[in-house]
């Protein structure tokens, strides 16, 4: 192979493994909304209870953030400390933090590719949104308006 046609390959790679890379990191955070009595994804519960993911304690009667991490999940801490800090503001809000280090089956379960991997469900434990990789503050929030209907703004007042 010439030394042209080799750098145009490794630069094509280059190029695809960027564009890839870009593509995958806008889908990180951001919330895929399941519609209420919908299974998320075909196979995969569209309700949780306590009983499920192994939890002694019961759900929020709002909502409850399930949070699926394991242990080598750099990420997993900063995520715990703000979805644990948003329950606590709002009344009626859980989170509940989830090891599938040795919860192979949840993770098979519930289709857990990345850790951390965040469900929003309901007061009736109805997943209703799924979000992968790090949420954003403001995309949980919106997700707990939805569910209220109401705002974080008018809570604060």
């Amino acid at each position: 192979m010439n030394p042209i046609s080799a750098l145009s390959l490794v630069l094509v790679l280059v190029a695809v493994a960027t564009v890839l890379g870009l593509l995958w990191r806008s889908r990180q955070g951001r919330a895929a909304v399941v519609a209420p009595g919908t299974p998320d994804a075909p196979g995969r519960p569209d309700a949780l209870t306590p009983a499920d993911v192994g939890s002694r304690g019961p759900f929020g009667a709002n909502a409850t953030l399930v949070q699926f991490s394991t242990r080598q999940c750099a990420r997993c801490p900063g995520t715990r400390v703000l979805l644990a800090g948003l329950a606590r503001s709002r009344p009626g809000v859980a989170h509940l933090d989830v090891d599938l280090t040795h919860r192979r089956d949840l993770a098979n379960r519930f289709g857990i590719l990345q850790t951390p991997t965040t469900l929003i469900l309901d007061g009736t434990g109805r997943v209703r949104a799924r979000i992968g990789g790090v949420p954003s503050r403001d995309v949980v929030l919106q997700q707990l308006d939805d569910l209220s209907g109401s705002t974080h703004d008018q809570l604060a007042r």
